[in-house]
């Protein structure tokens, strides 16, 4: 990479304050802002909220021969000043792996709860039409070509913007032509995505979550972050059920014109799509669309979906693949096939037992999807008895606790409340916090620190007449306790486990 051009670009964005170098005529040959990842002849960037000087002196150890910071470290080593570092590692990661977005057709998804199934479900069209030619970048795994090496687990919903834009460049290098990817908050909280325009950028749906200490500061900064994605995109798609939609509709007009922002919504004759649900079953659904308004080119739209999860808040999730699809030039038959057939690794999955009801396995973590999902199974089936298993994160997202009490008291009639991810708070005390705030007079409650013992304890009581709700983990092989990931088996391998312990289920 020529140190002058990414001056030059740090330029254009008005966030460099200058050199040490003699020149800037010269050539680094690799980037890093892990000093540990440092290389010979490498440009490092200090960020970070814990950044140690002594970090800088590694990488330097290492080879570096350049770094890019906030402020000078008064070291041998010269220096490229800017007044933000983040948006600089942004910028210099896209220069140093050649602009590989400008390769790709990149869809973003954006909203508290549906992210990955969205991403998914789209993923899943796409990959019909175009088959070895689609990477996703999700919550669960990222794929990055079409080889079983090209896929591996994701460590953040939105990853650092180095780590961003090296994997779309491997995605080019492997011959894919989309990118499917779930945009955080944080990914504009912490300009992870900074100087990054999407061909489709899709607004789901807003709730209060993410607020606390190490998050956002409260509701209206992460509305606003999740708000940029309209602002960065060619294409904007909104549901028009979404809280504040007249907010993130007008942020979409700012930069987007007219006839390139799109809605959908349940009997919404408004929206561009109006959604009819058609049938519900404990195991998937369908439902047809109309095409509203001057939209010749999305007639063919407008017919009838079946959806292999369950729940009316995934025909809105798949009616955003929908659209987001057609403007990646996708068919209906694309989106027919590839809604009818995408398995979301711990999103809905479920297991039918013998005599213990049926196990819903999901990753709702937080108040809106937790709400959705027992609201469904409390509409749909009114004479079930609903139990979940649930327990809240630590160390974040304390107004979580209130809200999950607020969505039991509403649907559930049992709950078991245990362990998700403490970090270094006190399991119980997190958990009898949540019970503090439910309605002892409509929901029993027991609560069982041990998640594998509450999981059992749940199914092993339930009957045919129970649905079984084991919420927030989905497929997380690990608990985070105390700064370490600490290996758990998974709520799908314990349910099932757990089934397969009872002597009537054999």
């Amino acid at each position: 990479m020529r140190v002058n051009q990414l001056i030059a670009l740090l330029q254009e964005h008005d966030i460099y304050q200058g050199t040490t170098l003699k020149s800037d005529d010269v050539n680094v040959d690799s980037l890093a802002y892990d000093s540990r990842q440092a290389t010979k002849n490498s440009l490092f960037v200090c960020k970070g909220f814990n950044f140690s000087v002594d970090y800088l002196k590694q990488a330097i150890d290492k080879g570096a021969s350049i770094y890019l910071a906030e402020e000078d470290y008064h070291v041998d080593t010269p220096m490229i000043l800017v007044s933000d570092v983040r948006k600089a590692l942004s910028l210099a990661a896209q220069l140093f792996f050649n602009f590989p977005q400008n390769d790709l057709f990149v869809i973003g998804y954006t909203g508290t709860k549906g992210k990955t199934t969205s991403t998914y479900f789209t993923k899943n069209i796409l990959a019909h039409a175009n088959p070895k030619e689609v990477a996703m970048f999700s919550t669960i795994n990222h794929i990055i070509g079409p080889k079983p090496d090209d896929e591996f687990k994701a460590h953040l919903t939105t990853a650092e913007s180095f780590d961003i834009f090296h994997e779309m460049r491997q995605a080019v290098d492997n011959g894919c032509k989309y990118l499917v990817m779930e945009v955080a908050s944080q990914a504009y909280l912490l300009d992870r995505v900074y100087g990054l325009t999407f061909d489709v950028g899709v607004f789901l749906n807003i709730s209060p979550d993410h607020i606390g200490v190490n998050e956002h500061p409260n509701f209206a900064n992460y509305l606003f972050c999740k708000m940029q994605l309209m602002l960065n995109s060619r294409n904007c798609i909104i549901d028009a059920d979404a809280d504040h939609f007249d907010e993130v509709l007008s942020a979409a007009k700012v930069s987007t014109a007219p006839d390139h922002i799109f809605t959908y919504g349940f009997n919404q004759p408004e929206a561009t799509l109006s959604i009819t649900q058609d049938a519900a079953s404990l195991t998937g659904s369908s439902f047809n669309l109309t095409v509203n308004g001057d939209h010749a080119d999305l007639t063919d739209l407008a017919t009838d979906y079946d959806v292999s999860l369950p729940g009316d808040f995934n025909q809105a999730n798949a009616t955003a693949a929908i659209m987001a699809s057609h403007l990646a030039g996708a068919a209906v038959a694309d989106m027919q096939a590839g809604l009818a057939n995408t398995v979301v690794p711990g999103r809905m999955e479920f297991i039918k037992t013998k005599h213990h009801g049926t196990v819903y396995i999901d990753y709702a973590h937080d108040w809106g999807s937790m709400n959705a999902l027992l609201k469904f199974l409390h509409t749909q089936f009114p004479d079930y008895h609903v139990t979940a298993v649930l327990g809240s994160t630590g160390d974040k997202g304390e107004d979580r606790r209130e809200g999950f009490a607020k969505a039991l008291n509403q649907y559930a009639d049992t709950a078991f409340l245990t362990t998700d991810d403490p970090g270094y708070e006190d399991p119980m005390k997190i958990a009898k916090e949540i019970d503090s705030f439910i309605d002892h007079s409509k929901v029993k409650t027991m609560i069982i620190p041990q998640r594998e013992e509450a999981i059992r304890h749940a199914i092993a009581t339930a009957t045919n007449h129970d649905l079984v709700v084991l919420a927030g983990k989905g497929e997380d092989p690990y608990q985070k306790v105390k700064g370490v990931d600490t290996p758990y088996d998974t709520d799908p391998v314990v349910a099932k486990g757990a089934i397969a312990a009872f002597v009537n289920e054999n």
